[in-house]
């Protein structure tokens, strides 16, 4: 038994100098360790409502983002993990923070502050199919399992460390999880956020509408700490505008910014339903 155990580990060792020189997307995860990370996380988030607060004001504001905007992304043919992964969201209530997250398998938080900041649905919605496909692109544990490398490998091929899981989700909260995504990583989840809106009644550009807001108010060179916090994890902001522009204009769609209004826009019913309804 020792020595098939010794020929998996030289296998898996030149398996993997092979794949992370040659496919920095490698994933050692599962779609199911995404779930039981997602969950473990989640669970310790709760567990530390003084760093994460759940939004317990109008319950409206949760229900209407639910079911009129998170849930008609989630109906988009384009996500496929939908039936896998246990797709929930919750408003996180820091009126200072303007930031939204995934964690692995599904599990999207939003800050009030970043529902306070924006101007319409679409804007949301840009947001929220972004966040969407970073769990769809399982961007997390491809950055986790560069992280961690081998040595994980190892462990699950081996069983030596059944734990492992465990304790990666513990390590998520202090700061694995949130380790700065990469350009290509922000890119193809604003490209899918582009690609699940086009299945809905909003416009596919509104991913780009709340960094067009911050460039017009002078707040991406900002130094608070609610701006940097943001842009430490989604980088880019002016070229993501530019790549965005380009993805509507290859499309055939007219190229809206942050202050249009419309019919896919839907700028009076977020004001009525979410942002005044903010405490």
């Amino acid at each position: 038994m020792k020595t098939i155990k010794y020929l998996i580990l030289s296998v898996f060792i030149a398996a993997s100098s092979v794949f992370y020189s040659c496919d920095s997307n490698i994933n050692i995860f599962s779609k199911a360790d995404d779930v039981k990370l997602g969950q473990q996380v989640d669970a310790e988030m709760r567990a530390n409502p003084s760093e994460y607060p759940i939004y317990h004001g109008d319950p409206s504001v949760k229900s209407y983002i639910t079911t009129k905007i998170f849930n008609e992304i989630l109906a988009s043919p384009k996500i496929e993990n939908k039936n896998v992964f246990n797709y929930q969201m919750e408003l996180l209530d820091k009126p200072d923070e303007l930031n939204a997250f995934a964690v692995p398998g599904g599990y999207l938080y939003v800050y009030t502050g970043l529902l306070k900041y924006l101007d319409s649905e679409a804007a949301l919605a840009g947001v929220i199919g972004h966040e969407i496909a970073h769990a769809e692109r399982r961007h997390a544990t491809q950055r986790m399992t560069e992280y961690y490398g081998v040595s994980v490998l190892l462990g699950f091929v081996l069983g030596e460390n059944p734990s492992q899981i465990e304790e990666i989700a513990a390590n998520l909260l202090v700061g694995l999880a949130f380790l700065k995504n990469s350009r290509s990583d922000e890119d193809e989840a604003d490209e899918y956020s582009f690609k699940y809106l086009q299945d809905t009644r909003f416009y596919p550009g509104g991913v780009k509408f709340f960094f067009e807001k911050m460039r017009d108010e002078g707040l991406i060179s900002s130094n608070s700490s609610s701006i940097e916090t943001f842009l430490s994890t989604h980088p880019d902001p002016i070229a993501r505008i530019s790549s965005t522009n380009q993805r509507l204009q290859s499309a055939g769609i007219t190229v809206k910014d942050w202050k249009s209004s419309g019919t896919d826009i839907f700028r009076d019913e977020y004001l009525t339903n979410i942002r005044n309804k903010i405490n």
